[in-house]
């Protein structure tokens, strides 16, 4: 019997990680062996997409997988946050990971980035939704049975009242032209609460909306 490779699946909560999950779940070549996530330690959230740390435990411990978590800061220059994750994966590669898994879709420039720096310590990067069509894919995701919530919104591309919602059929049919369906482009987050890949529906309260860098919303989830 071929011996699967050890993976560690790059996790931000949300939905395209959590199909990224399901994939490599229904594959022989990988055995995800933990979750990997950013979080920026003065809020304690998830990077960018703004989420408490206690719903990521959540999230984890109902996914079954545990949890290595690579604290930043908000002010990290690209140095810094390299040099923090090139720790966090060769003590990774030490204990027999030879790859991380990411959500990525169709960036070319972001795939180059992750390739170059993996490789450089001797991993593979693995990308399990690359190069679907994104509209299927979010089609796939709610078909599936996954649930999501949007915790974040670009306002140079959604307006504010997009944050906090469901991420549903009606949201992506109110989605403008241009605003890719998964958030490719950064133009949403979000994080998913029940689905397939998790053992238990994460109950949660949507919170306040907050504005940040004059840019990004942020709708606060709170654990209920």
């Amino acid at each position: 019997m071929e011996m699967r490779h050890k993976v560690l699946l790059s996790w931000s909560g949300g939905k395209d990680a959590a199909l990224s999950l399901y994939q490599l779940h229904r594959t022989e070549e990988h055995q995800v062996t933990g979750l990997l996530t950013t979080v920026t330690r003065e809020y304690d959230r998830i990077s960018m997409h703004g989420v408490r740390r206690v719903l990521l435990d959540r999230q984890a411990e109902s996914v079954g997988l545990p949890l290595e978590t690579v604290p930043i800061s908000k002010s990290n220059s690209e140095e810094q946050y390299e040099h923090a994750m090139r720790a966090v994966l060769e003590k990774q590669l030490a204990a027999g990971v030879t790859a991380v898994a990411f959500g990525d879709i169709f960036l070319e420039d972001v795939r180059s980035y992750r390739e170059d720096k993996l490789s450089s310590i001797g991993m593979e990067a693995v990308f399990p939704l690359w190069d679907r069509d994104t509209a299927e894919l979010a089609h796939s995701f709610l078909h599936l049975g996954f649930e999501a919530v949007v915790t974040c919104v670009d306002s140079e591309a959604l307006e504010p009242a997009f944050v906090g919602r469901n991420f549903d059929l009606q949201f992506l049919t109110d989605l403008p032209p241009g605003v890719d369906p998964c958030g490719e482009n950064g133009e949403f987050h979000t994080f998913v609460y029940a689905g397939p890949v998790l053992h238990d529906t994460i109950p949660l309260a949507r919170g306040e909306v907050v504005l940040r860098d004059s840019r990004f919303y942020y709708c606060d989830l709170t654990p209920i």
